[in-house]
């Protein structure tokens, strides 16, 4: 039998306690707070989008995007969907392949992970910080606040920095190193932006749906459409959160950094033109932030034709066609400078962390170690919003439980 040590109480690492329990192992598992799987509880709001029934290698990213293929193949659906069922947990399934809890709380699925957990057998201790992994021979020892122990096998499942104040650190990447393995730089990922604004300040707390385009150096880099909220730093919002990946990454790199937003992204430019020229000809007397406010939030309206230059009390039939043609293109395309992420504490996730090229994606085990193995977000992987950073947690997870256990 197999003893096995697994560092980190989240989602890849129950997983996989689950996965080597059942397969024979003797499994402890090591959390430094006071209860195991603060990030799930915390997840979509309190529901815990458990999974997404359409992730593939083109949901993620990371130096190897293609790293996920295998574990997303083992951890199908309709496999999770069954392991979900044995362990008396029923799912919410929606059309876009996002996935709940049948209960719509998140404690639904750590109550029944943990509950399969301690039925298959694994020890789970609390409270008990591991300060060092250390090679002796083909064993590990590992090091706690606690005590001291000898293990067959280690998985890293630490998690990233991402929200501390859920207790997520940067542990495992310094265990990682410490074996020689490659840390890719990491930056906070699904998480608000900083922008270099005089206006957003102005309009902080205005919620509204907007097309969102990311330009890096000037070039477009995607397009998003929902929900934004300006705020006193900057913005955020769904949309904003979705495009925040490739965001952050181009900020640690140094990259020039801006955004578009098209608030009225049901018309292109030319449409709204038209469409503003007709109004204004039903409305010759009222004026211009007024008419407009009926369109947009009237923060956003103020705002907006300040950096246009038009006076708010100009009459509409006092605008000239060219002035008109300006306020549909900065309505479609006002454009703000990225400066900064609003940090590890505010994103849900992590981009960079363990080099996924020294992994074995059909084992999670490490190819520099025998024995030592990694899962989930400490690993160079991280996922779109919607469900998919657990699917990769559960599945890398998964796979590395059941090897750890032969």
């Amino acid at each position: 039998m197999n003893s096995v040590a697994i560092i980190g109480g989240g989602a890849s690492g129950l997983m996989a306690a689950l996965f080597a329990a059942r397969g024979g192992a003797d499994v402890t598992v090591y959390e430094h707070n006071s209860s195991v799987g603060k990030k799930i509880l915390a997840s979509g709001n309190g529901r815990c989008n458990i999974i997404n029934t359409t992730a593939t290698h083109a949901d993620y990213a990371g130096s190897d995007p293609r790293f996920v293929t295998y574990a997303l193949k083992q951890l199908n659906f309709h496999y999770f969907q069954s392991l979900c069922h044995s362990i008396g947990l029923l799912l919410d399934i929606k059309e876009d392949g996002r996935c709940y809890p049948l209960s719509n709380e998140a404690k639904s699925v750590l109550i029944a992970l943990k509950s399969a957990v301690s039925q298959a057998g694994a020890h789970i201790l609390t409270e008990s910080l591991v300060t060092s992994i250390a090679q002796e021979g083909e064993a590990f020892i590992v090091t706690s606040s606690n005590d001291k122990r000898r293990y067959d096998r280690v998985l890293i499942a630490t998690g990233s920095e991402a929200a501390p104040q859920l207790g997520a650190t940067a542990d495992g990447y310094a265990f990682a190193r410490s074996f020689k393995h490659e840390i890719i730089p990491t930056y906070p990922s699904l998480v608000q932006l900083h922008l270099s604004s005089k206006y957003a300040p102005k309009m902080a707390g205005v919620k509204t749906v907007a097309k969102v385009t990311l330009m890096i150096d000037g070039k477009k880099e995607g397009s998003v459409t929902g929900d934004i909220l300006f705020t006193p730093y900057g913005i955020s919002g769904l949309a904003i959160l979705d495009i925040s990946q490739k965001a952050s990454h181009a900020l640690l790199h140094k990259q020039r950094v801006s955004i578009s937003l098209n608030l009225l992204p049901q018309f292109d430019t030319q449409a709204l033109t038209n469409t503003l020229e007709k109004l204004f000809a039903v409305i010759p007397t009222q004026n211009i932030q007024n008419a407009l406010c009926g369109l947009m939030p009237a923060k956003i309206v103020t705002y907006l034709l300040d950096d246009a230059g038009v006076v708010l009390s100009t009459h509409v039939s006092m605008l000239n066609p060219k002035e008109v043609k300006k306020i549909a293109h900065l309505i479609g395309e006002w454009k703000f400078e990225v400066t900064d992420t609003h940090g590890f504490k505010h994103a849900e996730v992590s981009g960079g962390g363990v080099s996924t090229a020294q992994i074995n994606p059909k084992t999670m085990e490490s190819k520099l170690i025998k024995g030592l193995y990694f899962a989930g977000e400490v690993l160079d992987v991280v996922g779109k919003r919607g469900g998919y950073n657990f699917n990769f947690a559960w599945a890398s997870g998964m796979i590395a439980g059941k090897e750890m256990a032969k």
